[in-house]
């Protein structure tokens, strides 16, 4: 056999998988289609629809009143202070002061309410709108979008997660597998096996050609559709890694005052990095910022996760609207619950589903303003209650995505991207 064929870790297969799943987010199987439609299906795009979303997942459950919903002067507010901000009569917590001066940019929801008061369901509820089932995985927004959109650049990935657990993000569920996002857990170390190592171009070109002789009789032979995909990945993967685009992951070519500006952190980063991704046309990014989950001692752990929200939440829209991209751009900052507005023993707050708060920014949202409200303890949403289904169609609606589209599953059971969830049409410019 040709010395090139040697096992070793630069095989054919195992570098062209590796390299197939590290672009493509997709593995060497399964490549039939079970969904039963194709991408771009569905009805003419919504004007005005945003092309892209940045999808922040504060995961454990942000504090709503320490965070969007303070409530001055009753004792569930507890040590959290409350400013104004740039538009009036809004007011923020006193963690947020970078936010409350682009107030105008953001649309808060301060009556979201969800069934699911356990991590793992209100997790899986929110990134799909459908509860946790052991039969089947749905899909999340990002893969929706992809499904409904298409790629906007086919050198690059078409959704992003952005974090160190993988398992929280809106993955692919039950679609292909080239739906499922792209796992990034370190923003700052880029994109691995995206370069050749010990192996120049000309022998990896040579070791190329080589393969496409041995399997053309078996091409020919078995010109079958799951074939035909599986030889398309590792040709998607090949122009992919041999893309000038690739440099939209190396944070590098940043400067020190905009990395810092960020904050020099995994979420600061990772908002950064979701910036250079949308910037290049990647369809959906989410990016995951955990300990949100403070049943002890809030006013110490709520100050410290504000902080690096804030920066870089600040940072992210400013940049956005500097370089034209806030308007096409949808930014979710959502969580699967709140906390009890009463404090508990332990200077906590514990899981509460029941009334919460999430923001929405851009892609045609309306800023400077509030949606819905809790009552004066921030206990019982009081004024337009806004069920999880229903925050995923708005989101699917900013994105221009059909909301009656039926998709089915490999049992043949339809789904939408939803659940019959009903828009905020009244948030929208």
């Amino acid at each position: 056999m040709n010395t090139a064929f040697k096992s070793d870790e630069w095989t054919r297969r195992r570098f062209m998988e590796g390299t197939a799943k590290t672009f493509l987010g997709v593995g060497a199987l399964g490549l039939a289609s079970r969904s039963g439609a194709a991408p771009g299906a569905g009805p003419a795009e919504r004007p005005g629809a945003a092309k892209h979303v940045i999808y922040l997942y504060m995961n454990g459950g942000m504090t709503h009143l320490d965070t969007f919903d303070t409530k001055p002067g009753h004792e569930n507010q507890g040590e959290t202070k409350t400013i104004d901000t740039a538009v009036d009569g809004i007011q923020l917590s006193a963690y947020l002061p970078r936010l409350a001066r682009q107030t105008d940019k953001l649309a808060i929801l301060r009556s979201l309410t969800s069934t699911a008061g356990a991590h793992d369901q209100g997790n899986y509820l929110m990134h799909t709108s459908y509860e946790q089932r052991a039969t089947i995985r749905h899909p999340g927004i990002g893969a929706w979008a992809l499904k409904f959109k298409g790629r906007l650049n086919p050198n690059l990935p078409g959704t992003v997660y952005i974090g160190g657990d993988s398992r929280i993000n809106g993955g692919g569920g039950f679609f292909e597998p080239e739906y499922e996002p792209l796992a990034i857990s370190d923003p700052k170390s880029g994109l691995k096996n995206s370069k050749l190592r010990n192996m120049k171009q000309e022998a990896f070109d040579k070791r190329l050609a080589l393969a496409r002789e041995f399997d053309a009789e078996f091409h020919q032979r078995y010109n079958l559709k799951q074939v035909r995909a599986y030889t398309q990945m590792y040709d998607d993967a090949v122009r992919i890694m041999q893309s000038k685009d690739l440099n939209a992951f190396d944070l590098a070519q940043e400067d020190d005052a905009t990395r810092k500006r960020y904050g020099d952190n995994p979420f600061g980063q990772g908002c950064l990095l979701a910036r250079r991704l949308v910037e290049n046309d990647v369809r959906a990014v989410e990016v995951g910022f955990g300990g949100w989950d403070m049943h002890n001692n809030v006013f110490v752990a709520a100050p410290e996760h504000c902080e690096t929200l804030d920066r870089a939440l600040s940072a992210l829209l400013d940049d956005l609207e500097s370089r034209g991209k806030l308007a096409d751009t949808l930014v979710v900052l959502t969580t699967e619950f709140g906390r009890t507005p009463r404090i508990n023993q332990n200077a906590g707050r514990d899981h509460y589903p029941k009334a919460f708060s999430s923001v929405l920014a851009g892609g045609g949202v309306k800023g400077g303003i509030v949606y819905g409200k809790t009552d004066e303890g921030g206990e019982n949403v009081i004024e337009n209650p806004v069920k999880i289904p229903d925050f995923n169609a708005t989101i699917a609606h900013a994105l221009g995505l059909p909301l009656d589209h039926v998709l089915y599953s490999p049992s043949k059971r339809p789904f939408t991207v939803a659940h019959k969830g009903e828009p905020v049409l009244s948030i929208f410019a």
